[in-house]
């Protein structure tokens, strides 16, 4: 079993910026790609960010030049970075992983941004 724990949400005017972290419990978070997602209130759940067990990123055409995911194998953890934050950027932001063929969700970690 693997669990996802993501954490550094928070409430940041527009133009801030804001370092979520996901880390794994589990041995094989390491050969596995990561990914993060957001939810917005009445909107269905989407893809932000994308990484693979090599490194390679793609990110969601909104959030392009602005977000940067990476991840720590020595730490089991994923990071998302989010410079010049929008109030369209509110939401609810999970992490997701596929290990042998499961899927893992975290619990999520609300993202607000003020205008």
């Amino acid at each position: 079993q693997v669990q996802l724990v993501e954490s550094g949400g928070g409430l940041v005017q527009a133009g801030g910026s804001l370092r979520l972290a996901c880390v794994a419990s589990g041995s094989d978070f390491w050969l596995s790609g990561a990914s993060w997602y957001r939810q917005a209130p009445g909107k269905q759940r989407e893809l932000v960010a994308t990484i693979s067990s090599i490194g390679s990123a793609v990110y969601a055409e909104p959030v392009k030049g602005r977000f940067t995911i990476s991840k720590d194998n020595g730490k089991n953890t994923v990071y998302l970075q989010m410079n010049s934050l929008k109030p369209e950027d509110t939401a609810v932001y999970y992490c997701r992983t596929v290990i042998r063929f499961a899927t893992y969700w975290g619990q999520g970690t609300q993202v607000t941004v003020s205008s």
